[in-house]
């Protein structure tokens, strides 16, 4: 009973009582996919369907780790990647990338490749309440050629004090070209404080 107790303390202490934890990736990936639990966002604007998922930390570390899972090695890779919050922003119309639906135009099809690939930067936005902006790290833009059901991207924002000290912050979709208007999405920092974890050992 007595070494019972000391495991649960131990594992709060190492976890933190607030976070799941699973003992794969693929059971975290179903939790984070049930918009019960304030992971993911979906909205249908004018026919555009857009998704926005918050992705766990352990879930990069996942990606990286390989067959060495070894408590060092997963806390090097937990400090490299918590220093940053990744949002996977999905768009698609008619069940196909945006880029499939303006195939038979040319030059709107050379500007929109231009912009998914060079200048989301100035079409997402992510900021506080209090409308500070944080400044986007990077972001990536798979191209997928027709061959998925919706344009997918990795947005990479700095975890920064000014953000998680808040209720929520707000995430933003400008339009781009399929009149939505801006898109907007409200997450609240809980789900960065107490992010679901893997036991890797």
């Amino acid at each position: 009973m007595y070494r019972t107790i000391i495991g649960i303390i131990c594992m709060c202490l190492a976890f933190g009582c607030g976070n799941k934890s699973f003992d794969t990736a693929e059971a975290l990936q179903l939790y984070i996919q049930q918009p019960e639990n304030e992971y993911v966002y979906s909205k249908t604007v004018n026919g555009v369907d857009f998704s926005v998922l918050y992705k766990p930390t352990d879930l990069l570390v996942n990606q990286e780790l390989g067959d060495h899972k070894s408590a060092e090695i997963v806390d090097s890779l937990r400090d490299k990647y918590k220093a940053y919050m990744y949002f996977t922003v999905s768009m698609s119309k008619n069940n196909q990338e945006l880029l499939s639906n303006v195939a038979g135009n040319k030059r709107r099809f050379g500007a929109m490749v231009n912009e998914l690939a060079f200048g989301m930067e100035q079409k997402v936005h992510l900021y506080t309440p209090k409308k500070d902006t944080v400044l986007l790290v990077d972001y990536i833009y798979p191209r997928m050629y027709g061959m998925s059901g919706a344009t997918t991207m990795l947005f990479v924002y700095p975890r920064e004090q000014k953000v998680t000290n808040q209720e929520f912050m707000t995430l933003s979709i400008e339009d781009l070209g399929f009149y939505t208007g801006e898109v907007k999405f409200k997450i609240p920092t809980k789900i960065i404080a107490s992010e679901p974890r893997i036991q890797f050992n």
